[in-house]
């Protein structure tokens, strides 16, 4: 195999560390793709396969350019994926997305309260217990008082 169609070196993305309205101080610094290397020749199958929040769905989104990555490089059929060339790659490659419409202003716990109480089914107190007993079943207590954005995939849908 020859043809190589894909080549990602030192692939590097980093969410956080920034200033954001609503939330104070700067945001957590999350490294979620730490040096990615792989070279991908046509005719390959290829899975990324790993736990929920490891970064598959962020290394998918970076080669298509829909996450501007924090470092690395991406080449498609030998070209440097950036923003000048980013229509002709989009033109080949399929992509499918992920959405569980989360309110995006909210914290994990308040999207999940919102709804009992809004509808008068439990005092803020009683959805906040319930929410907490929810996470913690799905494996994310720890994350409670995150927005969803800085959630993967995968940790949303649990989440909706």
């Amino acid at each position: 195999m020859t043809d190589k169609i894909l080549e990602v070196r030192g692939l590097v993305k980093t969410y956080g560390g920034e200033k954001k309205r609503g939330f104070k101080g700067l945001t957590p610094k999350l490294d979620v793709l730490k040096g990615i290397d792989i070279d991908i020749y046509r005719g390959d199958v290829v899975c990324l396969i790993g736990p929920s929040g490891c970064g598959k769905s962020t290394f998918l989104r970076c080669l298509n350019r829909l996450e501007v990555p924090t470092g690395g490089t991406i080449k498609f059929e030998g070209e440097v994926v950036d923003e000048a060339h980013i229509d002709r790659l989009r033109q080949k490659m399929g992509m499918v997305f992920q959405h569980f419409n989360l309110f995006p202003h909210m914290t994990v716990r308040e999207n999940l309260c919102m709804a009992p109480v809004l509808l008068k089914l439990k005092d803020r107190a009683a959805a906040e217990k319930r929410a907490d007993e929810l996470l913690e079943r799905v494996g994310l207590s720890d994350k409670a008082n995150v927005y969803p954005a800085s959630l993967s995939g995968g940790q949303q849908q649990r989440i909706a």
